[in-house]
C-alpha cells in the first residue's frame, strides 16, 4: 500500500498512522549514502521499522541504484571525496531524497556541498536547529554536531529554505519542528538519550527517507518524528542508560503500531 500522492502543500495531511501502515506493508528500498560512525545503526533502525536498507555509495553505482530506491538519504556526517561524488550521482536520479546537513556552518568542506545540493531540491532537510540556521545563512552552525541554537530559533530560517526548496524542512530538538511553505507541524516528547547514542538523529533522516517512498514529504518527517517520539520515550523507560536504550530504542521501534501515533502531532 503506498498512498504518496500530491506534495502540494494545501493537501491534508496523511495520519502518521495510515504513514507507518503504508510503510510496513510496501518495505521501501532506502538507499543511505550516511556517515561511516552511523551506518550500522541506521540501518538496523530501517530493518525495525520495517523498510529495507542499503548503503549504496559509490561513484558509478549510487546513481543507478538511486533510481531504483524508494527514497534516498544523503548524510554530511564524514563527507569523503567519494561520498560527495556518489552524493551528487544519487540526487540526480529523481528519486525523493533527504539531505541532512550534519556540522554544517563552520566546517568548508560539508558546507559547499550542502549549498550545492539545495539546488537539486531535496524533498525533505532534516537537521538540528543550529543546522538548518547555518544552511539559510542564519547562523554560524553549532558546536560540531550538537545544536547551540532551539527550535523555535530555527523556524524563520527554516521557512526560507522551505521557500526555496520547494519541500519540507524537519528541525529536530525537544520539540521538532517540520514546515513547509504553508504548514508547520510539531512533534512534542521524544527521550533525551537519543543525543546519548550515535546514529539518533542520523537515523531520523532515514526514515523520513524511508517513508517519503510511501507519503508526500511533509507527511514523511511528521511521520518519521512521531515514531521516534513514541519508541524513544518507551525505550527509556526501560533502559538503565544510553547502552540498554540504543538496544531498546530498536526493539521500541518494531514494536510501534500505527495506532500508538494518535494525537502526537500538532498541526498549524
Amino acid at each position: 500500500m503506498v498512498v504518496r500522492t500530491s506534495s502540494s502543500p494545501s493537501a491534508p495531511l496523511t495520519a502518521p498512522a495510515a504513514a507507518l501502515a503504508a510503510l510496513r506493508e510496501a518495505a521501501p528500498l532506502t538507499q543511505c549514502i550516511t556517515n561511516a560512525v552511523v551506518t550500522g545503526f541506521t540501518a538496523n533502525a530501517l530493518l525495525a521499522l520495517g523498510a529495507a536498507p542499503a548503503m549504496c555509495d559509490i561513484p558509478g553505482e549510487a546513481g543507478l541504484f538511486a533510481g531504483i530506491a524508494g527514497g534516498v538519504l544523503v548524510n554530511l556526517g564524514t563527507p569523503t571525496a567519494e561520498q560527495r561524488e556518489a552524493a551528487r550521482e544519487a540526487v540526480r536520479a529523481g528519486t525523493p531524497w533527504v539531505l541532512d546537513p550534519v556540522a554544517v556552518g563552520a566546517l568548508p568542506v560539508r558546507t559547499a556541498l550542502a549549498h550545492e545540493l539545495l539546488d537539486a531540491r531535496p524533498a525533505i532537510i532534516r537537521g538540528n536547529a543550529s543546522e538548518i540556521l547555518a544552511l539559510a545563512g542564519s547562523g554560524a552552525g553549532g558546536r560540531g554536531v550538537d545544536a547551540t541554537d532551539s527550535t523555535d530559533d530555527a523556524l524563520e530560517a527554516a521557512r526560507a529554505l522551505a521557500l526555496r526548496t520547494g519541500g519540507t524542512v524537519a528541525v529536530s530538538g525537544e520539540t521538532d519542528l517540520i514546515v513547509d511553505a504553508e504548514r508547520t507541524a510539531s512533534v512534542p516528547g521524544g527521550s533525551i538519550l537519543l543525543t546519548r547514542v550515535t546514529g539518533g538523529g542520523c537515523a531520523l533522516g532515514a526514515a523520513m527517507a524511508a517513508f517519503v517512498a510511501v507519503v508526500p514529504p511533509f507527511d514523511a518527517a511528521v511521520a518519521a518524528s512521531a515514531v521516534w517520539a513514541v519508541a524513544s520515550e518507551r525505550a527509556a523507560a526501560l533502559s538503565r542508560g544510553p547502552g540498554s536504550f540504543a538496544v531498546a530504542f530498536l526493539d521500541e521501534l518494531a514494536a510501534v503500531r500505527p495506532a500508538d501515533l494518535d494525537g502526537r502531532v500538532r498541526l498549524s
